[in-house]
């Protein structure tokens, strides 16, 4: 087991738990030929957002059966090769949603205040105590741009300080207390004092946030990214702020970033008084570091110990029960015609009943699941003989 970026406690204890003992850990992400020397020991890994699983890192994996992303995105892993080599990714989606959520509220608060301005003036031993500019969130509008699990908890604790909060979403989505569906996202943008983004980062989000989007929204309003940079043309933001378009914007991510805590940080919005700038820390809190630990750890041994691949990104789903009294055959192939009759034909061949057998397939994979309850030295020859069917690219037996 090979945790790298310093991955919750959670996360350790929840292995050392299920019996696994041989656990390295590592409090950043490794250079790149440390991280290849170390890959090749790995059957599970862990990373966060900075150790890229590029193809070349994945070839030096030959042992890997899963990989770990203990964050939301998965961006920093080459999901198609893994795919290829037959390894399952699991994230944590959900789990760091309140932290992200938090902070969106109190940047809401502070930019509504005009306290990123107040704060640098102190700092810089002015004194501007005046009400002008500043405002309760009490009775302003929030408009959620993509109303998925982070959305939904910002509008819920807006509602809660008695907001109005409205949403757009590509889909329809089922509104939480009494937020509203906007009609589109220009009437959203112009109803609202403060504009949250929440969508994810695909060919249809990188650069939807631009000057026709700044201009749309209300005189004053204020913008908070969250989500991912590539989605916000900064320079644009960065004109419209200068020239008193927008009242303040809060920014957690950027279409580039330092690799390393080491290096330097620049950005058009550095230097302006009215923008709260922080190093993509939405959702990084003790308490959801140990959340994310706990969910991808219970996710990477359900597989290793069960088989089943709920939620895997890039792979197959399956959930599968537990199998006691029969060892359970994992056959991991590419999705060509014969395979699965292939596979039934080395346990038919060999008089072996199967209890139970489980398949799953996309366009580029198939996962069969198979219980049969052979004696042990039987059981690795029939390892051995699913492994020579043409197109397998993993075979595993769980005892």
């Amino acid at each position: 087991m090979l945790l790298l970026e310093g991955i919750s406690q959670t996360a350790a204890d929840a292995f050392a738990t299920a019996g696994y003992s041989d656990i390295r850990r590592f409090e950043k992400a490794l250079p790149v030929a440390e991280l290849h020397r170390e890959l090749a020991e790995a059957h599970i890994v862990g990373i966060r957002s900075r150790t890229q699983l590029d193809a070349e890192a994945l070839s030096h994996a030959r042992r890997l059966m899963a990989i770990g992303a203990f964050c939301i995105g998965t961006n920093q892993i080459d999901l198609a090769a893994a795919k290829r080599a037959g390894v399952p990714v699991f994230n944590a989606p959900y789990s760091n949603t309140r932290s992200v959520a938090e902070l969106v509220i109190a940047e809401a608060i502070l930019l509504m205040r005009g306290i990123p301005a107040k704060n640098a003036q102190c700092h810089r031993g002015g004194w501007s105590k005046s009400a002008a500019g500043s405002h309760e969130v009490r009775g302003k509008t929030l408009g959620i741009v993509g109303y998925g699990h982070i959305g939904t908890q910002v509008g819920v604790i807006a509602e809660a300080l008695g907001m109005h909060v409205v949403y757009h979403d590509i889909e329809s989505k089922l509104a939480l207390g009494n937020a509203r569906s906007a009609a589109s996202l220009d009437e959203l943008l112009a109803r609202s004092d403060i504009v949250t983004l929440h969508v994810p980062e695909t060919p249809a989000t990188r650069m939807m946030f631009g000057a026709p989007q700044i201009a749309t929204m209300k005189p004053g309003a204020h913008l908070i990214n969250a989500s991912r940079g590539t989605v916000v043309d900064i320079d644009a933001l960065a004109r419209a702020l200068h020239d008193g378009r927008l009242g303040g914007a809060a920014v957690d991510v950027f279409p580039v970033e330092p690799e390393g805590n080491a290096d330097a940080f620049q950005s058009p919005l550095c230097g302006m008084d009215n923008v709260i700038l922080t190093p993509h820390v939405g959702g990084s809190t003790l308490e959801a570091q140990a959340n994310i630990g706990a969910e991808v750890a219970a996710k990477l041994l359900r597989y290793s110990d069960n088989g089943s691949t709920l939620s895997a990104v890039n792979f197959p789903e399956v959930t599968l029960p537990e199998h006691a009294g029969s060892n359970r055959f994992l056959h991991i192939h590419r999705n060509v015609p014969g395979v699965l009759s292939a596979i039934n034909e080395v346990f038919s061949s060999r008089g072996i009943n199967i209890d139970g057998q489980y398949l799953r397939t996309d366009p580029d994979l198939g996962y069969v699941v198979i219980d049969a309850a052979p004696d042990r030295e039987q059981a690795g020859q029939l390892r051995e003989a699913l492994a020579r069917i043409e197109g397998t690219l993993r075979t595993r037996v769980l005892y």
